[in-house]
């Protein structure tokens, strides 16, 4: 079955780096679209970042365009989240998702999979 694993949260401070993995398996995902998505507290899950897993483009939402870089690697399956110049309103809970999409979409009712999420908290 399909399991998407992610892993690389933890505690940072304002301003400092982390980057999310997300080990994908259980199919070839060559035609699925991959993101990101993050709910924080009292929050809806909302879109992050998104890109097919074949490659080409990728999408940010705009409150982390420029600071945070979708990316994946065939070789591990695994897409990544890097983060940086993170801010105390990223603070959430990552999820990874799998759609099996040829277009990319910042909605989550399009992803057919999901992982547990990974708790991310930046301090002020």
């Amino acid at each position: 079955q399909v399991q998407l694993v992610e892993s690389g949260g933890g505690l940072v401070q304002a301003g400092g780096s982390l980057r999310l993995s997300c080990a994908a398996s259980g199919r070839t995902f060559s035609s699925y679209t991959m993101g990101w998505f993050r709910q924080g507290p009292g929050k809806e899950r909302e879109f992050v970042a998104a890109m097919r897993w074949s490659g080409g483009s990728t999408y940010y939402a705009d409150s982390v365009k420029g600071r945070f870089t979708i990316s994946r690697d065939n070789a591990k399956n695994t897409v990544y989240l890097q983060m940086n110049s993170l801010k105390p309103e990223d603070t959430a809970v990552y999820y990874c998702a799998a759609g099996n999409r040829w277009f990319w979409t910042p909605s989550k009712t399009e992803y057919d999979y999901w992982g547990q999420g990974t708790q991310v908290t930046v301090s002020s």
